[in-house]
C-alpha cells in the first residue's frame, strides 16, 4: 500500500465512523459571540473563561509592545529572543505563584512535552492519570521512562503504581483541572502520596489557573500544594496563548540547558509577553468575573436537573454533556447551530469511544438570559 493509499483509507475511515475532524473558519470567535459564514451565535466552546481576549487593557498592552518591540522576537531565547518583557513575565509569575521561577514556552502542549523529555530516563517510572492530556501521555509514550497510568482520580491506584519497585526516579503526572470532563484531580491527596514515595509531582492547570483559588492562582494554590513542576497556560482564562512552567532555580537551569522545545523554537513575541503581564493584572483583580462565572456555572447546573443527561462531578466551567454516539452528538450540534448555539461535537480519540459529548464551556462574559436560552434550546431538541 502506498503513501497515498493508506492516507486515502484512514481519511475514509474516519469518515465511516462519524470521527473526521474539520476545521471552522471563524470572522471572530474568542467572545461571548462567535461569527461564522455570515452567522452570529452564542459561544458556548470557548475556552476564554474569563472573557480576557477581548479586554482593553491587553490589547493595548499588545500594541504597544509592538511599538516597543516589533511583532516578532527573531530567534529563540538562546539566540536573540529573549526580552526585557519576557525577564519581567517570568518574575512576575513567579512572585504571584510562589515558585522561584518560571519559564516561557511557545505553548501548553510544548511546555508538557520539553518538561517529561528533559526529566524521564531509561530507569524512571512515569505514573500518570489515565485521563491526562495528550500533551502529556504522548511524551510520556515517547520518553524512554516506563509509564503506567492509574484509574481516573483513584488515589488508591496511584499508590499501588507508586510502591512498586522502581531503579530510578517517578514522576506523577495529571492534570488539575480535567479538560474533557472539567472534574478537578485529588491534588492534596495525590501530593501526600508522591511524598511518601520520594517522587515528584508534575501539574497541568491549564484550566485552574485564572479560575480557582485566590487570585485566581489556581487548582494547586486552592488545594493548599506545592508541586515541584507546575504548568500553566495562557489561552484560557488568561485569553491569550503560551505557557509558562513553575520550578525550582536548578530545575530551571537545567531546563535551559535540556528542553529543546525552549532552545529550539523561536520564543513568543515580546509583544505577546507585554500583553500577558497586563492579562496577569487582570486576573489578579478579577474576583468580579470569578464570582459572575462561578455563577453562571452554578445556574447552568440546576438547569441540567430538567434534562436527560447526568450532572458530572464538574464544578468548573467545563460541563460535558455525555451524548454516546459520535452521529447522534454530531446531530445535536448541528441542530443547535441552526438556533444560534455554538456547541462543537467532541469524539473519539480525544474522548473513549461510546463518550462523544458536547463540551459546554461557560465564561464570565455569558448572561444568565444566554444560559436560559441554551437550557430551553436543549430540552426542545432532547425531549
Amino acid at each position: 500500500m502506498t503513501w497515498q493509499q493508506r492516507i486515502e483509507q484512514r481519511l475514509a475511515e474516519k469518515r465511516a465512523s462519524d470521527s473526521l475532524r474539520i476545521r471552522q473558519v471563524n470572522e471572530c470567535g474568542s467572545g461571548r459571540y462567535l461569527i461564522n459564514n455570515g452567522g452570529r451565535f452564542l459561544n458556548f466552546s470557548s475556552n476564554d473563561y474569563l472573557g480576557l481576549s477581548q479586554h482593553p487593557d491587553i490589547i493595548r498592552a499588545w500594541q504597544k509592545g509592538a511599538e516597543q518591540y516589533g511583532i516578532g522576537s527573531g530567534g529563540s531565547g538562546h539566540v536573540t529572543g529573549y526580552s526585557l518583557a519576557h525577564q519581567q513575565l517570568e518574575t512576575e509569575l513567579a512572585a504571584w505563584l510562589g515558585y522561584p521561577r518560571a519559564l516561557l514556552f511557545i505553548s501548553g502542549f510544548a511546555a508538557n512535552q520539553a518538561v517529561i523529555a528533559a526529566l524521564a530516563g531509561k530507569q524512571d517510572r512515569i505514573v500518570a492519570d489515565r485521563l491526562s492530556h495528550a500533551s502529556l501521555l504522548e511524551a510520556a509514550l515517547q520518553s524512554p521512562a516506563q509509564l503506567r497510568r492509574f484509574a481516573h482520580n483513584d488515589v488508591a491506584a496511584l499508590n499501588k503504581l507508586l510502591t512498586a519497585s522502581c531503579d530510578g526516579q517517578q514522576l506523577v503526572v495529571t492534570e488539575g483541572v480535567f479538560s474533557m470532563d472539567g472534574d478537578q484531580a485529588p491534588l492534596a491527596e495525590m501530593a501526600e502520596s508522591a511524598r511518601k514515595a520520594a517522587a515528584w509531582l508534575m501539574v497541568d492547570d491549564a484550566h485552574g489557573i485564572g479560575v480557582l483559588g485566590e487570585e485566581g492562582r489556581g487548582s494547586c494554590f486552592d488545594q493548599g500544594v506545592k508541586p515541584e513542576l507546575l504548568v500553566m497556560t495562557f489561552g484560557k482564562a488568561f485569553g491569550v496563548s503560551g505557557a509558562a512552567v513553575l520550578c525550582s532555580d536548578t530545575v530551571a537551569d537545567y531546563f535551559l540547558q535540556s528542553a529543546r522545545h525552549l532552545i529550539y523554537s523561536t520564543s513568543m513575541p515580546p509583544a505577546q509577553a507585554c500583553a500577558l503581564s497586563a492579562a496577569l493584572k487582570v486576573v489578579r483583580a478579577g474576583d468580579e468575573r470569578r464570582v459572575r462565572l462561578h455563577a453562571n456555572i452554578a445556574d447552568f447546573r440546576r438547569g441540567l436537573v430538567q434534562l436527560p443527561f447526568s450532572l458530572t462531578e464538574s464544578h468548573t466551567a467545563i460541563q460535558p454533556l455525555v451524548v454516546g454516539e459520535n452521529s447522534r452528538t454530531l446531530g445535536l450540534s448541528a441542530r443547535l447551530r441552526e438556533r444560534g448555539f455554538w456547541l462543537t461535537a467532541i469524539r473519539p480519540p480525544t474522548v473513549a469511544p461510546g463518550s462523544a459529548r458536547l463540551r459546554v464551556t461557560l465564561t464570565a462574559e455569558h448572561t444568565q438570559q444566554d444560559i436560559v436560552a441554551l437550557l430551553e434550546a436543549l430540552y426542545d431538541e432532547t425531549r
